[in-house]
């Protein structure tokens, strides 16, 4: 008993030395190391524990090198964290349009890369009282203008950029999964095992703005494509959407976009068509808004048909 107690205190030392001596040199390592960058002598410094438990030191969302040794985790470029300026994007689901068919799913899948275990949209069966017809329910990560998860992060991992946009960066995450308990969506998947990342996804390197390739002991979850969006393109799941169901668009431009082509005001749309967010009364303040399923243009999802979807 006393000899693992003078090992977890000679180890509790070493962790924190580190700390203490990181700060120190953190922005000097930065202007020597990262083209010469000369940061901000006000930037915060943020201890950081990686998956491997090696002490790493962050410091204006750059690279830098551990300086008491041990593997250096990358950082996210300060423009994936910042996101596109002037804009503030928002997505609409028309409930009435959603058929179930699961095609959002499987394109989102598809450009994530998403092992067959988890889902970064669901399509969820509702029914509202007992007598009232079954309807379909995709729910995305809803991207929170008020979010509790980047409240709860130690490392400052999971961050809320200023076009509204929700991103998880696996380069900082320790697997602490408090974000996982903060969200009242269960929004978020984790990474028990090491994931089998396929060539495509190596190839395209790491990046927040789309979440692969995948790491041991983190945390990811639906990320709104902010690198499609960069581009002016939907997102998967909107694109992929056959019935329409799924608009996005930018709220400073007041205007959403569909699959089919179909371009709305966004405020207009929400106003004539009642729309809401999901669980609003948590103060959570959603950026995905759903139009009620009224006057649907499908028959009712039968019972067998249902439970196959969700």
């Amino acid at each position: 008993m006393d000899s693992n107690r003078r090992t977890f205190i000679r180890r509790s030392l070493v962790v924190l030395g580190s700390m203490a001596t990181g700060g120190a040199v953190c922005r000097k390592l930065v202007a020597d190391q990262v083209h010469d960058h000369k940061p901000d002598p006000n930037a915060p410094i943020i201890p950081s524990l990686t998956p491997d438990h090696q002490v790493v030191h962050t410091c204006c969302d750059k690279v830098v090198p551990n300086p008491t040794g041990g593997r250096v985790a990358g950082m996210a470029e300060a423009s994936a964290r910042q996101g596109i300026a002037g804009r503030k994007f928002v997505m609409v689901i028309d409930l009435s349009k959603c058929d179930g068919c699961g095609k959002c799913m499987e394109s989102c899948s598809k450009m994530h890369f998403i092992p067959p275990d988890r889902q970064y949209i669901k399509v969820l069966r509702m029914k509202d009282a007992e007598h009232t017809a079954p309807y379909f329910f995709p729910q995305p990560c809803y991207h929170c203008d008020n979010p509790p998860c980047t409240k709860v992060c130690p490392v400052d991992a999971t961050f809320k950029r200023q076009d509204g946009i929700v991103l998880v960066d696996n380069d900082r995450c320790i697997g602490c999964r408090f974000c996982m308990a903060a969200c009242p969506y269960g929004a978020r998947s984790f990474n028990w095992a090491r994931p089998s990342n396929p060539p495509e996804a190596v190839a395209e390197g790491y990046s927040p703005e789309h979440g692969f390739p995948r790491k041991v002991g983190t945390v990811e979850k639906c990320d709104f494509c902010p690198d499609m969006a960069a581009k002016g393109l939907l997102p998967s799941c909107a694109s992929g959407c056959p019935m329409g169901a799924i608009y996005y668009g930018d709220e400073n431009e007041d205007a959403v976009t569909n699959s089919q082509g179909d371009t709305q005001r966004f405020s207009k749309l929400v106003l004539d068509r009642s729309g809401y967010r999901h669980l609003e009364e948590l103060g959570t303040k959603p950026r995905v808004y759903y139009l009620p399923p009224s006057n649907r243009q499908f028959p009712a999802p039968q019972t067998d048909q249902v439970e196959s979807k969700a």
